[in-house]
């Protein structure tokens, strides 16, 4: 049964390894070619290879005071949420700021801010330390950040929870649109967490693909050889309002943020479920709070990070709960993993998906395992008119976030 008003997405932005910008990321993305590359920052280390954003150079971007005071995973939000506001035609110039909420999703904050004052203060002791440390690397700063950038002044958090952060955030801010707490949302995902220190950990636990020799063809989701995922960076960020108010403004609908669920395993640090039942508790959730049965879910951005445990998680899932009656595509063969991003970079792709008709492929699905019964989007984009789709997030630590996002 649907609950409270429909929500509606007004504005979309995206900065990610495929480029700076929605059409420029989609069309990369629908090439089914993978952003991963040698990543000099990770010269010596057992894993090497990133999808980072190509030709970000935040005094350009964001301007030289911003360059210098706020970390990347802020200054990729301000691009992104640029974009997403323009796009919705509204103008924080003159909003009542009062009603505009900012809530977005990050799983590790300024970690290269970190590594790079630690850096300091070993080689030239504390008075080398930036003052600006703690404000620069604190993941709060992402959403405190946007709103001194778009005068937003109603409520304004981050979601934490792992790598289903940007899902989480854009949940709770729909949430919040349907209490009436604000009017308008500036949601989504950031993360800009390739570094050393962090690479390494991710290898050491053994999440990470080892195929440094070959980084185009590493990440490779649902594929039969598939043996971990590449790190990525990038921010999704959407525009959320009621959809009764944006029509009222005479605002284009992209599509509608119908349901919503969230969950978690209880099972362990970092391995999912092996049965799956709390993501598929949040899934059940997510539809019923958009009033939606299964057989109407036509496209599925999966989770699909690449890692083997993970993909046969999630597609025993969904072979259990679509059959092969739902085309599923992962664009993290693409863009590498984004983390705390991720959730949001795939809800930007999949209202792309509804709105053009197309669904990307998961670009180095190659030979697919014979354990996952899916029916998934290979090779070239796939002409398909899509009604109801569903976007998966999963973190560490078991938290689970679904999002369904149907039509205008």
């Amino acid at each position: 049964m649907k609950q409270g008003p429909a929500i509606a997405v007004t504005g979309l932005g995206l900065v990610t390894a495929a480029g700076i910008g929605v059409d420029a990321s989609w069309n990369e993305v629908c090439k089914g070619v993978s952003a991963a590359a040698k990543d000099p920052r990770l010269a010596g280390l057992p894993v090497d290879i990133s999808c980072t954003v190509p030709d970000f150079a935040p005094a350009r971007h964001v301007g030289p005071r911003s360059a210098l005071m706020h970390d990347r995973f802020v200054q990729l939000a301000v691009v992104a949420a640029r974009e997403a506001v323009a796009d919705s035609g509204l103008d924080p110039e003159t909003w009542d700021g009062t009603r505009v909420g900012v809530v977005m999703g990050c799983g590790v904050g300024g970690v290269s801010t970190m590594e790079t004052q630690h850096g300091r203060l070993l080689a030239k002791g504390p008075g080398a330390v930036s003052a600006l440390t703690v404000p620069m690397l604190v993941p709060n700063m992402v959403a405190g950040n946007l709103a001194m950038d778009l005068r937003a002044t109603g409520p304004n958090l981050v979601t934490a929870t792992a790598c289903a952060s940007g899902a989480t955030a854009i949940g709770t801010a729909a949430q919040l649109l349907r209490e009436g707490a604000c009017d308008i949302v500036v949601t989504g995902g950031s993360e800009a967490a390739v570094s050393p220190t962090l690479v390494t950990g991710f290898a050491q636990m053994g999440a990470l693909s080892r195929r440094t020799a070959e980084p185009a063809t590493a990440s490779r989701p649902f594929d039969r050889d598939r043996d971990g995922f590449v790190i990525g960076e990038g921010s999704g960020v959407l525009v959320l309002e009621r959809e009764a108010d944006a029509r009222a403004r005479g605002a284009g609908v992209r599509a509608r943020l119908a349901g919503y669920g969230a969950s978690a395993d209880g099972h362990h640090l970092t391995a999912p479920d092996p049965e799956g039942t709390a993501v598929l508790r949040a899934v059940h959730a997510a539809m019923e709070q958009a009033g939606v049965v299964s057989g109407e879910i036509t496209h599925v951005n999966a989770h699909g990070t690449s890692t083997p445990l993970n993909d046969a998680v999630e597609a025993r899932m969904l072979h259990g709960l679509l059959g092969v009656g739902a085309a599923v595509t992962s664009t993290k063969g693409a863009l590498g993993h984004t983390l705390g991003a991720a959730g949001a970079i795939e809800a930007v792709m999949t209202v792309l998906a509804i709105e053009r008709s197309t669904i990307p492929p998961t670009a180095n699905l190659v030979q697919q395992d014979p354990a996952h019964e899916l029916d998934l989007v290979t090779a070239v984009p796939r002409e398909e008119k899509v009604e109801v789709a569903m976007s998966n997030s999963f973190g560490f630590g078991g938290q689970n976030a679904v999002l369904i996002l149907t039509a205008a």
